[in-house]
């Protein structure tokens, strides 16, 4: 899993039949701090109706995917597996 930050959503005209109807968000995946990239952006696709500016949580399993989509084979690599409300950061006394 990862976490990430939706930049914005991603458009295409052709794409993968189980990939019709699905919104795709361009994410910056964050480090642990919640708040520094962690590498360069990816594209997501979003059941949960995630918009520019939230935080959400990545996941690149396979079956998940195929749960969650209902799909046996696609090229679906990271999808939303939920929002994140707010980071919290544990600190020494």
């Amino acid at each position: 899993m990862q976490s990430a930050l939706v930049l914005g959503n991603a458009t295409s005209t052709v794409k993968h039949p189980s990939l019709e109807n699905l919104k795709l968000l361009v994410c910056q995946p964050l480090q642990s701090d919640g708040k520094t990239p962690d590498g360069a952006p990816l594209i997501a696709v979003d059941h949960l109706g995630a918009g520019r500016g939230e935080t959400v949580m990545l996941t690149s399993d396979g079956g998940a995917v195929r749960e969650t989509f209902g799909v046996e084979n696609s090229p679906i690599r990271w999808s939303v597996l939920g929002l994140i409300d707010e980071v919290r950061l544990k600190t020494k006394d």
